[in-house]
């Protein structure tokens, strides 16, 4: 063989080969989970939502699989996203609601879903709200803030830091704020007041929207916040950009890794107070503020939709659309939801909200869409956010490492299978745990906090068992506990069995 024929040769060999292993790559799904914050099972069309469309989020259902009794880890926001990423139970890490100046409560020492897909090929990135925790618990905003995404398995991200609703009121983009003038620097307090904003207490004349005494903190953009904050002007965000600025920045991580597998966790601030539409959504319901921001994160949703189609990208790609908790019309800011939500049912049937252990608190939407493999329908098997970890780490043949709680379910997930979790745990400001037709609540003798109370919820404390027939009466109405004792010390056994375990049992 000639030298230049060998050169030949080589260099198809060569061309294939780069080919191949390109092809390989792609065999892989890219993977978006579109996280909604406060978005309750009822608040979407294709679950009867009343007074609003959300046209985006009924097409990604048209197209995939649909679950009726899919739940959040827990019944409030770090909790769940805790256990989304992590595969273990909020309550082993005694997870709860962080401030916004709290440290991070990933352990950077264990696995967790992004470092899994990172060593299966996977590009990371995270947008939008983070709410757990930056830094050590004595955090410099002016420089760059470890530990954070980076250190849990992200390798981009742009964070709103904690919520909307807490200082401080800057984006922060690979752990650094954005758009800081070095001269003015950032400070934040959960403590004591500080100077350079107008505080909520002081001049309520400059608010947009009045609230209760938890949120009137310091005022950026006519809204206030809990905690305070001082310094960083040239850097505070602008509520009503918030669709667009983290759209924008979710829609250039996926064009930017289109030619390689990438996991993108698009965590939005919609629909959590303060509840700040744009004008572009402004009257897009019949419920006030509230039922404007579920139209705008619809068209969010849409976005990411759209941007996947123009790359060519939506049939390998797995898209699981899903809320941090159930609804809550009043939750501080006064935006009238509850006077305006007319015969709309944001939890659909069910009892409960968010911060609350009946069904509504944690029983969410969820959507799953990956047109090469998941054949569109419905799917009432009982499932949990936790179990995402085990069930991606089987999908892309890698172990999930420290997920203790999570289970591979993945032919659940994907709609291949319709049973799912023998025992669901619901974790609240009490627990309950799911079996079957059967929801169990461990009692709580204590008095519901005043802050709850102001809210209008429920949270579920009762001073005995209480024990529901869902398949009968899935709006818990009926206490079966005394009706049904064996039942009830079954579930009681077995939860006690959960929560003192190091690990879950294997079901």
């Amino acid at each position: 063989m000639s030298k230049i024929r060998l050169i030949k040769v080589t260099i198809v060999l060569i061309v294939f080969t780069l080919i191949g292993a390109s092809a390989m790559a792609q065999q892989k799904p890219n993977i978006v989970i579109i996280y909604v914050d406060d978005l309750g099972y009822g608040d979407i069309g294709i679950n009867g939502a009343v007074g609003v469309k959300t046209p985006h989020v009924d097409a990604l259902a048209a197209r995939g699989l649909n679950f009726t009794d899919a739940h959040s880890g827990a019944s409030t926001c770090t909790p769940s996203r805790y256990t989304l990423l992590t595969g273990r139970y909020a309550f082993r890490q005694q997870a709860g609601i962080l401030q916004g100046d709290a440290p991070l409560i990933i352990e950077t020492n264990k696995g967790t879903l992004p470092k899994m897909l990172q060593k299966a090929g996977y590009t990371t990135g995270v947008v939008g709200k983070w709410h757990l925790g930056l830094g050590n618990g004595d955090v410099n905003w002016n420089k760059e803030v470890t530990p954070g995404p980076r250190e849990v398995g992200f390798d981009y991200s742009f964070l709103i830091p904690s919520t909307g609703d807490r200082v401080p009121c800057v984006y922060l983009e690979n752990q650094q704020i954005v758009g800081l003038d070095p001269s003015d620097p950032v400070t934040v307090s959960y403590q004591y007041e500080l100077d350079g904003y107008p505080i909520g207490s002081q001049q309520p004349e400059l608010l947009k929207q009045h609230t209760e005494s938890y949120h009137l903190g310091s005022i950026i953009n006519g809204y206030s916040r809990i905690g305070y904050m001082s310094g960083g002007r040239s850097a505070l965000w602008t509520d009503e950009q918030f669709p667009f600025v983290l759209s924008e920045k979710a829609q250039r991580f996926m064009k930017k890794n289109a030619k390689q597998p990438f996991f993108l966790y698009f965590s939005l601030h919609d629909i959590h107070q303060p509840r700040v539409p744009n004008v572009q959504f402004v009257e897009k319901s019949s419920m006030g503020p509230r039922g404007d921001v579920i139209a705008q994160m619809d068209w969010c949703v849409g976005q990411i939709t759209r941007t996947l189609d123009s790359l060519g990208l939506t049939e390998n790609t797995l898209i699981l659309f899903t809320s941090d908790n159930g609804p809550i019309l009043d939750d501080g800011y006064l935006d009238y939801a509850r006077e305006l939500v007319g015969s709309h049912r944001p939890a659909g049937l069910y009892r409960g909200t968010k911060y609350s252990v009946y069904e509504g608190g944690t029983r969410v939407p969820t959507i799953i869409s990956w047109p090469a493999r998941v054949q569109p329908g419905v799917s009432s098997a009982l499932i949990s956010q936790v179990d995402l970890y085990a069930s991606l780490a089987a999908l892309v043949g890698q172990k999930a490492i420290d997920g203790d709680d999570s289970q591979d379910l993945l032919s659940v997930w994907l709609g291949e299978q319709y049973e799912g979790r023998s025992f669901l745990l619901e974790e609240s400001y009490t627990y309950g745990l799911r079996h079957g037709k059967w929801k169990y609540i461990a009692p709580k003798n204590a008095e519901v906090p005043q802050w709850i109370k102001e809210k209008y919820v429920d949270p579920g404390f009762y001073p005995t068992a209480q024990l529901f027939d869902l398949e009968n009466d899935p709006y818990e109405s009926n206490n079966l506990a005394e009706r049904y004792p064996i039942v009830a010390s079954k579930l009681k056994g077995k939860l006690e069995s959960i929560l003192t375990s190091d690990k879950s049992e294997t079901e």
